[in-house]
């Protein structure tokens, strides 16, 4: 068999898998599948006879890689048949009589095609350098896909590689003495007081790997995501790994619409304990176990609170530091509640530009509107409150019939329907049937 040199061929697939951490048998496939390519390309620049090459022509030429000497071969599977009709697919059984006596129309053979190296034109070597390039890349992002989908929502810590326009590229790695890989943080997903440098240290919440072909890094990073706070408590509070304590919800603002208001999280606790103060827990002592999450967060506020499952004391804590006075639950169907505060706890119930209530409804999932106690008027707002809920009903009520009208008007039409064509196969006349039937 004939066979087009490539001198160098083993080190260039070391140096490749070695450089884009591949193993050589990815780096042995993706080389494969080009030079396929570029044949493909050479036999279209052959054949002049306006043949319809579809997507499955080539189905039938494979390449073989030698690597010990440094060369490729290209095979093809022909069909025996008494006149070439496709030299790509079919040879004369004539042809293979003069080496196969045993050979019969309709076999197969295997022959080897590999073109002269001075026959294989340079746009085909072209287009073989060009879906090199392609595979290996398809072969990288096959490879971070695999390693890293298994850690889609951990965290991992990052190194800053460089910045481009908006977003900040990172190299991460899925554990200790695997290589890295680039990731994505996005504008969205960093923090205000962060400060990124070159060759700076964070940790990162893996936030997704992308699937597919899209240019750029596959994995995408987040510092603004409440799995990161969830990663920093637990790895901080022995009781929350232990499952004596456990973090029931998280609300965090990291990115604040306004630039005068800075990044905050709540967060509520619980346990099964009667002797652990799962707030306590989580400050640890003098502030100590919250302090190390504060740091790694760049300074931004924490609060954590004791979550409960009676709503009203549930609210109540969520408005920490604010002291509530009073917590209605006007319509538990809507989830909605007033809340009465003095005067002097109004600001610290609402909080700046309103993040404090703002967190507290996220993290509740009620919605909380903060009232002045001493200008609360219980009994005009039972009776807003009891008026919105029966327009509500009453607007149920119509959406209901004006539903149900229809599905009874194409009832009896189709009755009254069915019924004249009743009528007039039995010839039934109108007066007929004002009397009735008499039986004997």
């Amino acid at each position: 068999m004939s066979m087009v040199s490539l001198p160098g061929l083993k080190e260039l697939i070391g140096n490749i898998s070695k450089k884009r951490n591949l193993p050589k048998q990815a780096v042995q496939t993706a080389l494969r599948e080009a030079l396929l390519k570029g044949y493909e390309r050479y036999r279209r620049t052959q054949r002049l006879d306006g043949v319809n090459f579809t997507d499955d022509y080539f189905d039938n030429i494979e390449i073989e890689l030698d690597i010990e000497e440094e060369g490729y071969r290209v095979l093809a599977t022909k069909t025996i048949v008494e006149k070439v009709t496709n030299p790509d697919h079919h040879i004369a059984l004539q042809e293979v009589l003069e080496v196969a006596s045993e050979a019969q129309l309709n076999d197969t053979v295997f022959l080897d095609v590999t073109p002269d190296k001075n026959e294989f034109g340079r746009m085909a070597a072209i287009q073989t350098k060009q879906v090199l390039a392609q595979k290996l890349r398809d072969q990288e992002r096959k490879m971070i896909q695999e390693e890293f989908q298994d850690l889609e929502g951990e965290v991992l810590q990052a190194r800053v590689l460089r910045f481009e326009k908006q977003s900040i590229i990172l190299a991460v790695s899925s554990s200790f003495g695997r290589p890295e890989v680039e990731a994505e943080l996005p504008k969205k997903e960093q923090l205000p007081n962060d400060n990124y440098r070159a060759n700076a240290t964070f940790k990162v919440y893996l936030k997704r790997v992308c699937e597919g072909s899209t240019r750029g890094p596959q994995l995408l990073a987040s510092r603004a995501d409440a799995g990161l706070v969830v990663y920093l408590f637990e790895n901080e509070v022995p009781e929350i790994e232990d499952e004596i304590v456990r973090i029931v919800a998280v609300a965090r603002e990291a990115n604040p619409p306004s630039r005068y208001v800075g990044p905050r999280t709540k967060i509520a606790v619980d346990t099964l304990e009667r002797d652990v103060d799962p707030v306590g827990a989580c400050i640890g002592a003098r502030g100590s176990r919250i302090q190390v999450v504060v740091n790694e967060l760049r300074g931004e506020k924490i609060d954590v609170i004791r979550w409960s499952p009676d709503p009203s004391t549930y609210i109540s804590n969520s408005l920490s530091p604010a002291r509530v006075d009073e917590v209605r639950l006007i319509d538990p169907e809507e989830r909605r509640s007033h809340i009465l505060v003095s005067e002097d706890q109004l600001s610290l119930a609402i909080g700046k530009e309103g993040q404090n209530v703002r967190l507290a409804a996220r993290l509740t999932g009620w919605k909380i509107d903060i009232k002045d106690t001493d200008r609360y008027d219980h009994a005009e707002e039972d009776r807003k409150v009891a008026a919105e809920v029966y327009n509500r009903q009453a607007l149920t009520e119509q959406e209901e019939n004006r539903t149900e009208e229809p599905e009874i008007e194409v009832i009896e039409n189709t009755f009254d329907k069915n019924f004249n064509e009743l009528d007039d196969y039995l010839e039934i006349d109108e007066d007929e049937t004002e009397y009735p039937l008499e039986l004997t």
